[in-house]
C-alpha cells in the first residue's frame, strides 16, 4: 500500500509540475516563443556533432543513425499523430504510405528521370490520394474493424510490390537517384553552402549529414502545417471525432469527410518521408516496409503522448535511439529496450508529455484515443469500480 502512495504521490507531483509548465507556456509572450523555436532549429542542426555522438550512440555513425531510424521515426511520428493522435483513427498499416513514397521516388526517378523536388511533390500527391483512396471504403468502419482493415492494407501494399516484376519483384529497385546538389549558395553576400565543415547541399553516397539537414527542414514544415490545423476548425472537429464521433455527427460535423481528411494528411507526412528516405540509401525492395515498422511507430505515439506533438517526437526519438545506445550489449538491448517500455507503460500510461486533453481522457477510462475497440479503464476509474464493490 506504501509503494502504491508513493506512486500515486510521484505521478501527482509531475502532473503538477507539468500543468504549471503549461500554464506558463500559455503566458509567454510570442516573441519568447520564437526565440525558443529558432534555439531548437538550431539544435537540431547541431546534433550531428561528434562530440555528441560519443555519447548518444558510442557503437554505430551518430549522423547515420540521426536520419535513420531516428529522425525518420520522427517524422513518421508526426504524420501517424494526426491519424491516431487527433483523430483518434487505428492505424496498423501507416508503413505503406512509406512504401508508396519510396517507390514513387524509386520509378519516377530511375525511368523518367525526374527531378527529386518535383517527385517530392508528386509523391504528396500520391500518397494522399491513395490516403483517400483506402478511407473511402474503411473509414466508415470503426475500432477493431477498421485496424485490421488498415493492417491488411499496409500488407497488401508490401506483399503486391514483392510480386509484381514490373517494379523490381523481390530484389526492389536500385539505382535510385540523390537530390541535385547545389556547388555554391550565398544569402545576402553570406555563403551558406557549409555549416560546421559539412557542404550541406552536396548530396553523396558517404555523408548523411545533408540529408539529415534535409530532414530537419521537412520536419518544421510538417510540424508548422500541423499545428495549425490543430488548432483551426479542422483541428476541433478530430477532437470531437476521437472524443465521441456519434455525438460530433449530431452536433452537425461532417465526421466522414474529417475522417478522410486525416488519412489523406497522415499519408502525405508518411509518404514525404519515404520520397527523402529513398533518395537517400539508392535502393529499396519490399522487406523495408515490414508490419514491425508500422507498429513501431504507433508504439512510439502512444508512448510519448497520443494527441501532443512535442511529446509523440520524444516518444519517436526514445523508440529509434535506445536500441542503437545499447547495442554494445548484443542480444540484451532488445531486453532492456522492452523493459524501459513497459516501465513507462507502467508510470506514465498517458505518455512521456500527454496533452491535458488526453490525461483527462484517460482519468475517464477511454485510455485516452477515443474508441479505438482496446479501452481500458483509467487509474481513477478502477478506483471507483473497486470502492463501489
Amino acid at each position: 500500500m506504501n509503494q502504491k502512495n508513493s506512486l500515486a504521490g510521484i505521478r501527482h507531483r509531475l502532473d503538477q509540475y507539468g500543468d504549471s509548465m503549461h500554464a506558463r507556456w500559455l503566458n509567454t509572450p510570442g516573441w519568447q516563443r520564437w526565440i525558443l523555436y529558432v534555439a531548437l532549429i538550431i539544435g537540431a542542426l547541431l546534433l550531428p556533432s561528434e562530440s555528441i555522438g560519443g555519447f548518444m550512440s558510442p557503437y554505430t555513425d551518430w549522423a547515420s543513425i540521426l536520419f535513420f531510424p531516428i529522425g525518420t521515426y520522427v517524422i513518421l511520428a508526426i504524420g501517424l499523430n494526426v491519424v491516431v493522435g487527433q483523430a483518434g483513427l487505428l492505424d496498423l498499416g501507416f508503413v505503406a504510405f512509406y512504401a508508396v513514397g519510396g517507390y514513387a521516388m524509386a520509378l519516377i526517378g530511375t525511368r523518367l528521370g525526374w527531378n527529386f523536388w518535383l517527385i517530392l511533390v508528386v509523391g504528396i500527391g500520391i500518397c494522399a490520394l491513395s490516403g483517400i483512396t483506402l478511407g473511402g471504403p474503411t473509414l466508415r468502419l470503426r475500432g477493431d474493424y477498421l485496424a485490421i482493415v488498415t493492417l491488411g492494407f499496409g500488407e497488401i501494399i508490401r506483399i503486391t510490390a514483392r510480386n509484381t516484376d514490373a517494379i523490381g519483384g523481390p530484389n526492389g529497385i536500385r539505382g535510385i537517384p540523390h537530390p541535385p546538389s547545389i556547388d555554391e549558395l550565398t544569402i545576402f553576400g553570406v555563403d551558406v553552402y557549409e555549416l560546421l565543415g559539412v557542404k550541406i547541399f552536396k548530396y553523396g553516397v558517404l555523408d548523411p549529414r545533408p540529408y539529415y539537414y534535409l530532414l530537419v527542414a521537412l520536419a518544421v514544415v510538417a510540424i508548422i502545417l500541423v499545428k495549425r490545423w490543430e488548432k483551426s476548425r479542422v483541428g476541433r472537429a478530430w477532437a470531437a471525432i476521437r472524443e465521441d464521433e456519434d455525438a460530433a455527427e449530431v452536433m452537425g460535423v461532417p465526421t466522414f469527410r474529417f475522417k478522410m481528411l486525416a488519412f489523406a494528411i497522415g499519408a502525405s507526412i508518411g509518404g514525404a518521408m519515404g520520397v527523402l528516405w529513398a533518395s537517400k540509401v539508392i535502393s529499396l525492395n519490399p522487406n523495408d516496409f515490414q508490419f514491425l515498422l508500422s507498429a513501431t511507430i504507433l508504439a512510439a505515439v502512444v508512448m510519448g503522448g497520443a494527441g501532443n506533438l512535442p511529446g509523440v517526437m520524444l516518444g519517436a526519438f526514445v523508440v529509434a535511439w535506445l536500441p542503437e545506445r545499447f547495442r554494445g550489449l548484443q542480444e540484451y538491448r532488445m531486453l532492456i529496450f522492452g523493459a524501459v517500455l513497459v516501465a513507462l507503460m507502467i508510470f506514465r500510461p498517458e505518455g512521456l508529455l500527454p496533452s491535458r486533453q488526453r490525461k483527462a481522457e484517460l482519468k475517464e477510462g477511454t485510455g485516452g484515443m477515443g474508441s479505438l475497440g482496446a479501452d481500458v479503464p483509467g487509474p481513477e476509474s478502477r478506483g471507483e469500480e473497486v470502492a463501489s464493490k
